[in-house]
């Protein structure tokens, strides 16, 4: 079994260009620029707790939506993860952790079982977030993308992820422990297992 577990990916299509290299064993480094400030910002925050190193451009049709762009980045990140991961052979498969972060408390727990399937249970308003960008302009992030990022994630990992808000009052907080809980629980679950060796952490001896 190969040490180096990176791979890198990129989409271009009409909609979303996307170009990211991710290392599954690596410090906590995030290289990555798009346009949305709290994208970039979950993505720091998913690298930094998932001790994950990413990097790489994200662009998009930000003047139809932020749909495609989000969504896609959760598609690319999940087959990346896919990718270095292989035939699954010697990881854990799965993990979850208890985030708490502020007033919020957020759950997430993950098997790469190879059977995509996501329960998401934020409990967001669905109202936009107000930012001011760098040159001094005000942007936003559109919360219901959230579960769209997500969606696309899975789909790409074929994982089966689920993540709750136990309990809760801003959004940020909501979803930035989200994404914190996913990175801990996804590090767990994609850890090497020294006891297992090479063998595949299924009692089908293969993951599809």
């Amino acid at each position: 079994m190969s040490t180096q577990r990176i791979a890198s990916i990129t989409r271009e299509t009409s909609e979303t260009q996307i170009s990211l290299e991710l290392n599954l064993d690596g410090t906590g480094i995030c290289e990555v620029k798009s346009s949305l400030g709290f994208l970039n910002h979950m993505l720091h925050s998913f690298c930094k707790h998932g001790l994950f190193n990413l990097r790489g451009n994200l662009a998009g049709d930000l003047d139809v939506d932020q749909h495609h762009l989000v969504e896609d980045t959760g598609i690319v990140l999940g087959q990346l993860f896919a990718k270095a991961l292989g035939n699954c052979a010697g990881i854990y498969r799965s993990g979850s952790c208890l985030y708490p972060m502020d007033e919020t408390l957020a759950r997430a727990a993950v098997d790469f079982g190879g059977r995509p399937y996501l329960v998401c249970q934020a409990q967001l308003s669905g109202v936009p977030l107000v930012s001011v960008n760098s040159d001094g302009k005000e942007g936003s992030f559109q919360t219901d993308t959230f579960d769209d990022f997500w969606q696309g994630f899975v789909s790409g990992a074929k994982c089966n992820l689920h993540l709750d808000i136990l309990r809760g009052r801003s959004d940020h907080h909501k979803m930035e422990g989200l994404f914190k809980a996913a990175a801990r629980a996804l590090r767990q679950a994609t850890e090497l297992d020294a006891r297992r060796g090479t063998t595949i952490p299924s009692t089908k001896g293969i993951i599809v």
